[in-house]
């Protein structure tokens, strides 16, 4: 059993970068798209579906290289866990290297980049970083 399904497609996607994939598949959820498309609309992956079927759905994501094949997705790194909650207030979100890189929050907004949070002027959980 999967206690962590964010953890889960992060270190899905870690090992297709690092195996140089073309593509990933994990099983769909609400959250699991929103953080696709996060990925999508920051450049860091080319692009990602949804595959329908009688249970959950799988998504696939078509991960993204340079023109040597080195990945785009330098590192990625999950930051609340199922046993430690990490929130921030509007004012503490967390810049990644320095802006280079993309914090993922869930707010009462929806999932935001830390970017959209910051404009928006919300707080929320802390999922994840992505550089």
């Amino acid at each position: 059993m999967m206690t962590d399904p964010v953890a889960d497609m992060l270190t899905r996607i870690r090992n297709a970068c690092m195996n140089r994939m073309d593509k990933v598949e994990m099983p769909a959820s609400k959250m699991k798209l929103a953080i696709a498309k996060i990925l999508k609309d920051e450049g860091f992956i080319k692009k990602y579906r949804l595959i329908k079927d009688k249970k959950q759905g799988t998504i696939v994501i078509n991960l993204r290289y340079d023109d040597k094949h080195r990945p785009i997705i330098l590192g990625l790194k999950k930051i609340t866990k199922p046993g430690l909650r990490v929130y921030v207030k509007k004012d503490e979100i967390p810049e990644v290297l320095g802006g280079y890189g993309v914090a993922v929050l869930s707010t009462s907004k929806g999932i935001l980049t830390d970017r959209d949070a910051k404009s928006i002027g919300v707080g929320g959980e802390h999922i994840l970083n992505v550089w």
